[in-house]
């Protein structure tokens, strides 16, 4: 990359959709300022396919981007905007590598239970895409996310809506409080650099590697904790019991696309109990059939047609009758009978609970209305952090977004930034016995007594990004003046290590003047709270997993969703990473798309990205034209909130499509208008004149494809062609940005 350069990643879903409209935009804005954009495809199917060349014909093969990009952030030329991805649980997986087969790719099956060494490196490779693959990878750096000035001015002036609370709500969350991950949690500071091993010790005195040497470092922080699996079946069995009788909904909400091997099994757990009797009963069946309740019910839903015909309809029998005298099920599609319980990826914690809190507390039941819910969280960890939300809507009622403050986060996730997931360190006890971590010397650091079917799980987090999060914080609050609050609590044993570094190097830092505090996630959340209804700002500084929750929790009360969120990674070797706002509904804009050529996805995030993106690309490579760029690109973005070109809701109304030609129009007006760059301005005014002449026609053009199928030649691996034809039906816009 000679030239300045800025990776532009290909994910999936409806994010990669807009990308085949809104990318020719940037290459052609970015062109005349010898800035060079490329693409890196980190996509579900293309992580899949940089796994198995040798399955593949030579024209198949794919690079390995991810490994790519993950070298490239480590280095100071980095600038790379990561739109939202595929974080894959197992059916997602499955229907990638279906497509694939289907469009001739030779790719082996997925092996769940492997039989032998082939299938069992099969399954190793296919498990490194899977969950949260890509973002542990590229974040080599911590993160630094908020509201752009403009997004919160305009959910201020264009409030969203925001359910009614009452004070009588019977909505709560129910979690564990004993016998999980928080309370059995074990913490530990290496005063020096070793190599560590993890084990499983039977009763008997045998031993089982669970994982070879690995490496820690000095100052690294090791945790080991565990849940207990029948502390968690009573759990789940008590919650059942009390949502029938309260009259609430049940629902349990979970991260298992990216705690990728615990929450599986916490959510099959679930499942299992839930269905217990169907299961006790037909046990062998289901077992031959191959049903795994870690993919939820739709597993056994998917392979009831492999049972006995007599089978099936005692187990048809036996599912009615469970669903009628268990509690009413949250649902994620009423018409479809899709419950909270179906598929473990349809039900995402850190999406689902704001959702849940922005609507009045309340989620959907089978009949399509909206009802309380009892809010199943089984680890304690954070399950107070939305407890607190709750308790204070039904205390103050819904919070205003013409008023309410922001609470920007400043999260610690760089260099693998653990306390989170734990993939290759998170085992399922096989048998009673002692699972233990133990260092080159053969010192046991960390050890648990477990029972067979425990979830147990080691976390590392390094020292060198700790103390750069801690400046990254105190920087913040510098910049804006607001409180900043680590949400750490003393009485939980990774915390307790946090903070007695956290107050360390706060010491090397200049705070004076500052509003800097140590609280505990559920204090931190009241007074944050308490604040934002006051319309205060507070910095909330959190780990890795309350940095997913609350950059999700924060923007979606706020300005409605978190896709309109800046997300900053100052990557710590001084390059930079620019991520995009999720938006929570990707499969469903997709699927609107192909059956009404209507693609409602919001690309703000990408806007606000490139930006920033540019912003850093100019300082980095004295580039002063890429500076006027991004300044011009935010003035468009600006103007394209007040104008309310943003995609509309239903057909009719300008989509993804019709949203980025206006976002050009602003841009290169902008561009036209400003003085700081003449040849950008002479370059860009016929371009302003053009765009702005041809808006019927152009818009004429967008709009009159709407209301009919469109098949973008594949979900998880659209076909390009296909695809940009699909995403650029405008000739007179595409002229005007491509002339040649």
């Amino acid at each position: 990359m000679s030239d300045p350069t800025i990776i532009y990643t290909k994910t999936d879903e409806a994010p990669a959709l807009a990308t085949y409209s809104l990318l020719p935009i940037i290459k052609a804005f970015a062109r005349p300022c010898g800035v060079q954009v490329e693409t890196r495809d980190i996509s579900l199917a293309g992580r899949i396919l940089s796994q198995f060349p040798e399955y593949l014909e030579a024209s198949q093969r794919v690079g390995d981007a991810l490994a790519e990009l993950g070298a490239l952030a480590k280095q100071p030329e980095a600038n790379i905007i990561k739109l939202p991805n595929i974080s894959a649980s197992i059916p997602q997986l499955k229907g990638a590598i279906a497509e694939l087969q289907g469009k001739g790719y030779a790719l082996p099956e997925y092996p769940e239970n492997p039989q032998n060494d082939e299938q069992a490196a099969i399954k190793a490779k296919y498990d490194k895409v899977k969950g949260s693959a890509v973002n542990p990878v590229l974040r080599e750096g911590n993160s630094d996310r908020r509201a752009p000035q403009a997004v919160k001015a305009y959910a201020r002036n264009n409030p969203h809506s925001m359910g009614a609370w009452s004070p009588d709500s019977k909505t709560c969350v129910a979690t564990m409080g004993e016998g999980d991950f928080r309370s059995n949690e074990t913490s530990i500071t290496l005063t020096a650099a070793t190599e560590a091993r993890i084990e499983f010790v039977a009763s008997d005195g045998s031993a089982q590697t669970l994982k070879s040497a690995f490496a820690l470092q000095e100052g690294e922080v090791l945790d080991g904790t565990y849940m207990s699996r029948q502390a968690l079946e009573g759990f789940l069995q008590k919650q059942i019991l009390r949502a029938k009788q309260e009259g609430v909904l049940f629902s349990l909400h979970m991260k298992a696309t990216m705690m990728k091997v615990s929450d599986p099994i916490i959510f099959g757990a679930c499942v299992e109990v839930f269905f217990q009797s169907l299961i006790t009963e037909h046990r062998e069946a289901l077992n031959a059939a191959g049903v795994n309740f870690s993919n939820g019910l739709g597993d056994l839903m998917a392979k009831m047609d492999q049972l006995p015909d007599a089978t099936r309809e005692q187990v048809e029998v036996a599912l009615k009758k469970a669903f009628e005298d268990g509690p009413d099920l949250a649902m994620v599609n009423s018409d479809k009978g899709i419950t909270n319980l179906h598929v473990p990826s349809d039900v995402i914690i850190d999406a689902s609970m704001p959702a849940m809190i922005r609507s009045s507390g309340q989620m959907w039941n089978a009949q399509g209305e909206l009802q309380d819910a009892l809010a199943v969280i089984p680890d304690s960890s954070y399950a107070g952090v939305y407890q607190a939300a709750i308790d204070h809507c039904k205390q103050h009622g819904a919070f205003d977004p013409r008023t309410m403050g922001t609470v920007p986060n400043v999260g610690l996730m760089a260099q693998k930034a653990e306390e989170y997931g734990s993939h290759d360190k998170t085992f399922q006890a096989p048998a009673e016995g002692v699972i233990r971590v133990v260092d080159a010397e053969g010192k046991v650091l960390i050890e648990h007594a477990v029972q067979k079917g425990d979830i147990w799980r080691g976390c590392q987090t390094k020292d060198a990004p700790i103390k750069d999060w801690v400046q990254l914080a105190v920087s913040r609050a510098r910049a804006t003046g607001w409180p900043a609050i680590f949400w750490l609590d003393a009485q939980r044993a990774h915390d307790a290590q946090l903070i007695l570094k956290v107050e360390a190097y706060l010491q090397e830092q200049d705070t004076d003047g500052l509003d800097i505090r140590i609280l505990s996630p559920v204090e931190a959340s009241k007074l944050s709270l308490e604040r934002l209804g006051q319309g205060e700002n507070t910095i909330s500084v959190t780990g890795n997993v309350l940095r997913d929750y609350l950059t999700d929790l924060f923007p979606i009360l706020e300005v409605g969703t978190s896709a309109k969120m800046l997300s900053i990674v100052p990557l710590m070797n001084g390059g930079g990473l620019f991520e995009t706002g999720a938006g929570g509904s990707a499969p469903k804009h997709v699927q609107q798309f192909e059956a009404e050529n209507y693609l409602r996805w919001d690309s703000l995030g990408e806007f606000l990205a490139l930006a920033v993106s540019l912003e850093h690309l100019s300082a980095f490579c004295q580039n002063p034209a890429a500076a006027v760029l991004g300044k011009t690109l935010d003035l468009a973005t600006e103007k394209l909130l007040i104008e309310d070109k943003s995609p509309t809701r239903r057909l009719g109304g300008i989509d993804n499509r019709g949203s980025h030609y206006y976002l050009a129009l602003y841009w290169a007006e902008a561009l036209a208008a400003q003085e700081e760059d003449a040849s950008l301005k002479e370059h860009f005014a016929p371009i302003a004149e053009k765009l702005a002449g041809d808006e019927e026609t152009i818009l004429k053009e967008l709009l009159s494809v709407q209301g009919s199928q469109v098949d973008a030649g594949g979900y998880y691996l659209p076909d390009d062609a296909k695809a940009s034809l699909a995403m650029r039906p405008s000739a007179t816009f595409n002229g005007i940005i491509d002339p040649s």
